[in-house]
């Protein structure tokens, strides 16, 4: 493992780097000017909010690869902005009707159901357009190959699919197999994606990407037991969104099913399994991807 891991100050510098690398380029991206006060909408529902993880895994992916950095900055914000959007639609009363994200209200309980909705079909329609630009930046199949990993992630075999899944489930008991090929789709799938987006804006070949594919699965599985565990144990000022909001609907988790200590030990194993993906990936430095799992396992709001 590179020394970057065993360095804690030197992991936290980066990150800060490129989380307020990532928020000025959001910023300048989604922009106030779309009519009718929907660009506010979309920039009140992405900015100055969240830990930006899915931005960075791809970053940290572009630069263990000696990735385009100007793709990678492209594909992290898309990212971010299909992340935002599903959070925006999932929020909402015909979904987990919630009021609280990122710690403020959400978009359909500050701007209305349906600009919140609007905002979120715009924030989706923004994330290709920003993997396609006409400055060249991008060439013309690493821009393809990008949109095609995040369509496949963001669709029904993917966060889409997972959710219908999830609704589908409330009352239910689904044994274990079950509710990690749920979370796999709903959570898993853009985690894993932004590794291997971050990959494919340079040169890997396909024993590495195999291995960071491993790495992403781990990472995606674990962030979804690690939030179970933190919606019973963290109040909601912590969270900054509605604690204990799976077992007030009755929902299937790995709390539920496994128990508490159990949950929080099967995200340990898993977050381990993260480690040998990338020990055995060969990749020189790896230590920021690392760094970003064992934040995954541990992290604190």
């Amino acid at each position: 493992m590179s020394a970057v891991l065993s360095d804690q100050g030197a992991f936290v510098a980066w990150r800060q780097a490129r989380q307020d690398a990532v928020e000025a380029a959001l910023s300048e991206w989604v922009s106030a000017d779309a009519p009718a006060g929907l660009g506010d909408a979309m920039r009140y529902a992405v900015l100055d909010g969240g830990k930006r993880l899915r931005p960075l895994l791809v970053l940290a992916a572009s630069e263990a690869v000696a990735g385009s950095a100007e793709a990678a900055m492209r594909a992290a914000c898309a990212v971010e902005l299909i992340h935002a959007y599903s959070l925006v639609h999932d929020d909402m009363p015909c979904m987990d009707n919630d009021v609280l994200r990122r710690g403020k209200p959400t978009v359909h309980v500050r701007y209305g159901e349906a600009q919140a909705l609007l905002a979120g079909d715009a924030l989706q329609a923004l994330a290709f357009e920003l993997l396609v630009p006409d400055d060249g930046s991008v060439g013309p199949a690493m821009a393809a190959q990008l949109c095609r990993q995040m369509a496949r992630a963001a669709g029904a075999n993917g966060m889409a699919g997972g959710q219908a899944v999830d609704l589908a489930s409330v009352g239910h008991v689904l044994d274990q197999p079950a509710l990690e090929a749920m979370h796999r789709k709903k959570t898993g799938a853009l985690l894993q994606a932004s590794v291997l987006m971050g990959a494919a804006t340079g040169q890997a070949d396909r024993d590495v990407l195999v291995h960071l594919a491993r790495y992403g699965a781990s990472l995606g599985l674990a962030f979804q037991v690690v939030d179970d565990v933190l919606d019973v144990t963290a109040d909601s000022a912590t969270l900054g969104k509605t604690a204990g909001k799976d077992a007030a609907a009755d929902k299937p988790t790995f709390v539920s099913l496994l128990g508490l200590e159990a949950a929080q030990a099967y995200a340990d194993s898993v977050i381990d399994e993260a480690h040998q993906a990338l020990d055995h990936s060969g990749l020189p430095d790896a230590g920021i991807l690392h760094a970003l799992a064992d934040w995954v396992g541990r992290r604190a709001y």
